[in-house]
């Protein structure tokens, strides 16, 4: 609950009084000041629930946006892995297939 909430369930609650007295005691006018009272505390509320409702969805949508931030980083760290065994294996092979060579093309001369 926000202070416009409270305030507004402040004010409706003041209205009511102030209206009950008014008209126990047969004063339109504090009666009707009481309406008004009661009807701008319900004002007051509806908007300390439209802000409160406001921040609720601001939250989600903070909560979604770094959920999904998170998980991003999660798969560009692991396409960053997969690449880098990629190449390390490549290297690999290409080391282990000109050494090889190497030695096939070592052997031949011997022999030759």
């Amino acid at each position: 609950m926000n202070r416009d909430t409270a305030a507004g369930k402040f004010d409706q609650a003041k209205g009511k009084v102030k209206q009950s007295i008014g008209e126990a005691f047969g004063n339109e006018r504090m009666a009707n000041s009481g309406a008004a009272d009661e009807v701008k505390g319900a004002a007051k509320e509806a908007w300390g629930s439209a802000k409160d409702a406001g921040r609720a969805m601001s939250d989600d949508a903070r909560t979604r946006s770094n959920r999904t931030e998170a998980h991003a980083r999660e798969r560009a760290e692991t396409a960053g892995h997969d690449v880098r065994e990629k190449i390390t294996s490549t290297a690999q092979n290409v080391k282990n297939s000109v050494k090889a060579k190497a030695d096939d093309f070592k052997e031949r001369k011997r022999t030759a």
